[in-house]
């Protein structure tokens, strides 16, 4: 990737650290001094569709904006297609194949949707690395840009079912089979994986840093979303 967009990521990835260390305590230890805190693995995965949802406010904005012929600086929409690559694909999804998705298959549930969310993971891997690859050139209008409408549009439309399933259908469904010592269990092991890839706080990290992009766009005040 062209060093310019790796010095903003490092300045962004840094902001959201000093955010983060003033958020309060962890989940993790929030949830060994009070076990009525504890996460979820439904529901850590679900407040991460959330992140990713953001993102794809971010995406419809930079659309937006290029549809209105507006100048910008496109390097905030690689910002954004990081996130997407080390929060959601390199983490979010890859326990989402290697946790949920064998255990659905074992039980024979829900199969084929799991087979076509699997397929979707690999189609959006895809679109991430051409649109991170066709960001430094899509500052000038030409075919590059448009192409890179393209990416971000399908992306933003695949992503919206994938998601919305998942929350509806197969998520609700993954207590029903394991068991309750297995549930809590894959609970640990996220939360585990979490510190490992991003250390303390990673979820609050990726937030901010989300809300730092969205304050760039002038996208933040969710009053503004509001019908007159």
């Amino acid at each position: 990737m062209n060093p310019i967009f790796d010095r903003r990521h490092l300045v962004h990835a840094t902001s959201g650290l000093l955010i983060a260390s003033a958020a309060g305590p962890s989940r993790a230890h929030a949830a060994e001094t009070d076990p009525a805190t504890a996460v979820t693995p439904s529901e850590d995965l679900m407040r991460e569709h959330g992140v990713l949802n953001r993102v794809l406010l971010v995406y419809e904005a930079g659309l937006q904006k290029f549809a209105r012929g507006e100048d910008f600086d496109v390097a905030i929409l690689a910002r954004a297609a990081g996130i997407i690559h080390e929060f959601i694909e390199d983490y979010h999804e890859r326990n989402e194949e290697q946790q949920l998705f064998p255990r659905f298959r074992k039980a024979g549930q829900m199969v084929e949707l799991v087979n076509v969310l699997y397929q979707q993971h690999q189609a959006g891997r895809r679109l991430t690395d051409t649109i991170l690859g066709l960001v430094p050139p899509s500052q000038v209008p030409g075919e590059s840009r448009s192409r890179l409408i393209a990416c971000i549009q399908s992306f933003v439309s695949m992503y919206r079912p994938h998601e919305a399933r998942e929350d509806t259908e197969l998520f609700p469904k993954l207590r029903g089979i394991v068991s309750a010592h297995e549930f809590d269990a894959m609970a640990e092991d996220f939360e585990r994986d979490e510190r490992r890839k991003f250390g303390e706080d990673g979820f609050e990290r990726y937030v901010a840093r989300v809300t730092a992009i969205e304050q760039t766009f002038g996208i933040h005040d969710l009053a503004r979303f509001t019908p007159a």
